[in-house]
């Protein structure tokens, strides 16, 4: 036993439908590892239970699984939008998403993240949590689009922030997915945003938004 496994083995069970999804996505799915899977599906989960959300809004919804975990802490009465580009997932996600009551909380917006973000900033939307896990070339641009759609006292995670530890290895200084999260890495930090990074999965930064300037 590795120390992965252990902690999966002490760890929350995440419930039928999210293992069902997790299982049809690596038999059925190309690019399963993409998935968040229990252990962080389980912290997403928790955090959003800590935070309370009444809006949280989702970049790159995949086959639906952190959606589902994440709106497990919504208000009563909240929503979770998540945005996804990949067209050809469509029917997979609304299926998935309609296996949980939870669903019907959740709305899919399919197209570009930046031109859906940018339609959100005219709508004026508000959001309490942001999950960010969709193009990793595109993380900075996501962050400037997100910041002024988020409220005052609110969280930003944002996945895959070491990227299997290439952040810090100079055999990547041309790949353009780690150059893309180096320099989000590094915006949060020149931004003077209130944050850690968490050596869980792939990474996972925590951001807390005390004051929307």
């Amino acid at each position: 036993m590795n120390i992965d496994e252990y902690i999966e083995q002490h760890c929350s069970e995440e419930g039928e439908v999210l293992r069902f999804i997790e299982h049809d996505t690596n038999v059925n799915v190309l690019n399963p590892h993409m998935l968040a899977g229990k252990v962080e599906g389980r912290v997403l989960s928790l955090l959003s239970h800590m935070i309370h959300p009444h809006r949280i809004l989702e970049l790159g919804t995949f086959t639906g699984y952190s959606a589902l975990c994440l709106a497990e802490g919504l208000e009563e009465d909240g929503k979770l939008i998540t945005l996804e580009h990949n067209d050809e997932q469509e029917d997979i996600i609304r299926r998935n998403l309609s296996l949980s009551p939870l669903g019907k909380r959740i709305e899919l917006r399919m197209g570009d993240a930046l031109e859906t973000l940018a339609q959100m900033q005219k709508d004026k939307e508000i959001f309490d949590l942001c999950f960010i896990d969709a193009d990793k070339r595109q993380y900075s641009a996501y962050l400037d689009a997100v910041l002024p759609l988020m409220k005052e006292d609110s969280w930003i995670l944002a996945d895959n922030t070491l990227w299997d530890g290439h952040v810090i290895d100079s055999a990547y200084d041309k790949d353009k997915q780690t150059l893309g999260l180096r320099a989000f890495n590094d915006k949060v930090m020149a931004l003077g945003l209130e944050s850690a990074i968490l050596p869980l999965r792939d990474g996972l930064t925590i951001i807390h938004i005390w004051k929307n300037k």
